[in-house]
């Protein structure tokens, strides 16, 4: 669900911060092991322990895993259970895409020796004769050049044998009886590409993993190829909950326009997913198990209806197909009931909160790295700037709020609350607050946005 005051996040917590120790204890079983929720992450405690929060499931908020070691579930989660085939594609549908095997150079590069300028090909010391025909690119291997002579040659042709150098056409003149003299010092070779230069047939050119830019294209092709071998794009199906959106027009009598059903395919194929699919199930539990159940996507997303209420289906039907509930809600504000299970041996599915900001925190903690994994992309460097203001923070959970990239700070936007869009829309990054918050000045994380970024994954087609 995507509006405010429809299945809204769970309040505050104030008693998260147990110590080890102490959650193991409280979860033991009578054997004395420690109950396992799947996560490898901090361990659930019982639902008696603490009082429940309205809209939150039992045990929620000692179960929620910190924000950090969520992302390395999703991460990981990805990593341990997929194993997806290669794929031969043509280059035009490379792009963003990582190499699956090796490029290897198919020919010498150049494949011939050729002339890096216009000029003149000449032959032994000057003044020379000029021929009269010349040398252009794409052209068959032109006449041997003797001692004295000199021909017109354009960039990209092939040299002509026993060439000596090639003369700059900024730096020749041609005298009254058609002589070639050169204006400045020459050395031999010059301007001359000689075959091989750049690399040899069989040798390595990029090595697995690397990410497909629009200069490895350009590259490929250089070296002969057509296609190239690549990790395929995960296919991401979008499931939006909620009877009470609106796809077109004003919101009217409780009914709000959905703002997920648009937002999420863009930046789900920026983040490198191809969308296969935008359903919309309504609330309805049926539909929701059905339409999960047939899904053949690498990821499934969406939208609302993880928290506990009467119409609030995601943890049901999870139970219901067996799956393996991986991350049960998240240490961050906003999108503190967002989910990661696995539904089948290669499938996963990130459960996101209704709220459209909780949505996009809950599409970068859990969808991003999994995404990131199953492409083999590689993990950005993180990086951090100084706050140009202070922010306030969450007693015990992290925040993320957007924020503008200005030199070298980071300036925090308005209107960051868990329904709103407006702030996001704006922002170039997300600044990762810690729990308690951030000063003025103070060095603070960043996770970028793909459009913000020179990534070459974004892709809104």
């Amino acid at each position: 669900m995507t509006a405010p005051g429809t299945r809204a996040e769970a309040p505050a917590e104030d008693t998260d911060d147990l110590d080890v120790e102490e959650a193991l204890a409280l979860v033991r079983e009578p054997h004395g092991e420690p109950r396992n929720d799947g996560t490898d992450d901090s361990p659930a405690r019982t639902p008696a322990a603490d009082p429940q929060a309205p809209g939150e499931r039992p045990a929620e908020r000692h179960r929620a895993t910190p924000w950090t070691r969520a992302r390395e579930t999703a991460a990981r989660a990805a990593r341990s259970r997929t194993r997806r085939a290669p794929v031969s594609v043509p280059l035009a549908d490379a792009l963003g895409l990582a190499l699956a095997a090796p490029l290897d150079a198919l020919t010498d590069l150049p494949s011939f020796d050729t002339s890096a300028m216009d000029g003149w090909a000449v032959a032994g010391p000057g003044p020379w004769q000029v021929r009269e025909e010349g040398v252009l690119a794409g052209h068959a291997q032109p006449e041997r050049l003797t001692d004295g002579e000199a021909v017109r040659i354009a960039t990209g042709a092939r040299i002509p044998a026993d060439t000596t150098a090639v003369l700059r056409t900024e730096h020749g003149r041609i005298d009254a009886q058609g002589r070639l003299h050169t204006t400045r010092e020459m050395l031999h070779g010059q301007d001359i590409r000689p075959r091989g230069q750049e690399c040899r047939n069989g040798d390595q050119l990029l090595p697995v993993g690397t990410l497909v830019t629009p200069a490895v294209l350009g590259l490929a092709a250089a070296a002969g190829y057509d296609t190239v071998t690549v990790v395929p794009r995960p296919r991401a199906e979008v499931l939006v909950l909620g009877d009470e959106l609106l796809t077109e027009g004003l919101p009217h009598d409780g009914l709000i326009r959905d703002a997920l059903g648009p937002m999420l395919p863009p930046w789900l194929r920026a983040l490198g997913a191809d969308v296969i699919a935008v359903r919309r199930i309504g609330d309805d539990a049926r539909a929701l198990h059905k339409a999960v159940t047939r899904s053949d996507a690498d990821l499934i997303v969406t939208t609302g209806g993880t928290a506990s209420g009467p119409v609030d289906h995601v943890h049901p039907v999870l139970d219901r197909v067996g799956a393996e509930l991986l991350v049960d809600g998240v240490k961050v504000r906003p999108g503190h009931p967002m989910l990661l299970a696995r539904t089948k041996d290669h499938q996963h599915l990130v459960g996101l909160p209704g709220n459209p900001l909780a949505a996009v925190s809950g599409l970068l903690t859990l969808a991003e790295p999994l995404l990131r994994t199953l492409a083999a992309h590689p993990a950005p460097e993180p990086y951090t700037l100084p706050l140009r203001e202070p922010v306030q923070g969450h007693p015990h959970d992290t925040r993320l709020v957007p924020v503008v990239l200005r030199g070298d700070h980071a300036v925090p936007l308005h209107y960051n609350g868990p329904a709103m869009l407006r702030g996001i829309a704006a922002a170039d990054a997300l600044a990762v607050v810690p729990p308690g918050g951030a000063r003025q000045g103070e060095e603070t994380e960043l996770l970028d946005l793909p459009w913000a970024t020179a990534g070459i994954g974004v892709c809104f087609t």
